[in-house]
């Protein structure tokens, strides 16, 4: 029989870092249905470390508390995570205020700029941008390097990964679960809902209420522009409200027009419409010359009804745990997450790392704002 201490359904980002955070204490089988962990929502993401996303919420804490993780190459990645690119959030006279920075460090701390800067950071901008804010700090994500040294990690402290491993059935029996799956049968005393858009769907499974959880789909286009030197253009946003571009190539940027489009858990794809709008937005905001679409893709992004992140024991469930609902801050809150979510997992203090963390803001069946 496969006896473990923990079973991890989801081998995404969510799934990996949770699983490198256990492995030391505990026996783990991660389980992922697909050939290889992090197929959808980890594998298709243009993620970025963005301190101010988030506003005030416990999950912009998460996010800010991962910062030194990420600076560490947290769990010992053989290269850097994070590249320094600097965000700029382009305001309109009628709408010059950034939203909630309060509690942000000096260094994160997004700060006002006027268009003469504005002109020179980002030439050809188009002339109802009054200003913006620059947020420094802003900071490309290496995801993949990032998901292979969690995967890595936990390979190398005991963890079974198993790939093309479906959960197809769960059932609690005393202190332990049954989890049948498409290639056996597995028991653990605690089972970890680490599945993302079909997060739901392991917990029906598992005969437990689902917690409401809806995937969004997002788009990304690649553009060749007819303008040289543009790999280190800074994230661009009008504060996240229609799109974002940031500079890919020496003449490509990466532009999103910041969809959520509701589906059903799936392997997302592009929609015409999405990519078109992308195209509109981007020659709307500034007069770069667009001369072909190089790439297109989308991922998933999965919210609870509150769009809170929802981790900790499931209070009807004995040994359930949900680390569900991460949304769009999946890959940035992840090293503060799993730490958080490990130590609720061992019943362990939460402990200096998470300064300034309570666990009751993510409870799964909570009601938070």
């Amino acid at each position: 029989m496969e006896t473990y201490d923990i079973v991890i359904v989801g081998g995404g980002i969510a799934g990996a870092s949770l699983a490198a955070r256990l492995a030391e204490a505990s026996s783990v089988l991660l389980l992922e249905g697909e050939d290889l962990c992090g197929r959808h929502a980890t594998g298709r993401s243009a993620a970025f470390w963005q301190a101010s996303l988030g506003g005030s919420s416990p999950e912009r804490r998460l996010s800010v508390l991962s910062k030194p993780m990420f600076d560490a190459n947290w769990p010992e990645s053989p290269s850097p995570l994070l590249r320094t690119r600097g965000a700029i959030h382009l305001t309109r006279q009628d709408h010059e205020e950034f939203g909630d920075i309060d509690g942000l460090e000096a260094e994160n701390k997004p700060h006002r700029i006027g268009r003469a800067e504005l002109d020179s950071l980002l030439p050809g901008l188009r002339e109802q941008w009054s200003g913006g804010w620059l947020e420094a700090s802003c900071a490309d994500i290496d995801v993949a390097a990032f998901h292979a040294a969690c995967l890595a990690a936990a390979r190398r402290a005991g963890v079974t990964i198993a790939v093309d491993r479906t959960m197809t059935a769960a059932r609690r029996v005393g202190d332990r679960w049954i989890i049948e799956t498409s290639a056996g049968t597995a028991f653990a005393a605690t089972l970890v809902d680490a599945a993302g858009a079909w997060g739901d769907d392991v917990a029906r499974r598992a005969g437990i209420p689902p917690l409401g959880l809806t995937p969004m789909r997002r788009t990304v286009v690649q553009l060749r522009v007819g303008r040289r030197g543009l790999r280190d253009v800074p994230f661009v946003t009008d504060l996240h409200e229609s799109f974002y571009f940031k500079g890919e190539g020496d003449n490509s940027v990466w532009v999103c027009p910041l969809d959520e489009t509701p589906v059903d858990p799936c392997d997302a794809a592009p929609e015409e419409i999405d990519v078109a709008v992308a195209v509109d937005r981007f020659e709307k905001a500034v007069d770069w010359p667009v001369e072909a679409v190089e790439r297109k893709w989308a991922g998933l992004r999965t919210f609870a009804p509150n769009r809170a992140m929802k981790f900790g024991f499931d209070s009807g469930a004995p040994g359930f745990f949900w680390c569900v609902g991460q949304g769009g801050m999946g890959i940035q809150t992840a090293p503060a997450a799993s730490l958080l979510c490990a130590r609720l997992i061992l019943g362990e203090p939460l402990g200096p790392e998470l300064d300034g963390l309570d666990a009751t803001d993510f409870a799964p069946r909570s009601i938070r704002a």
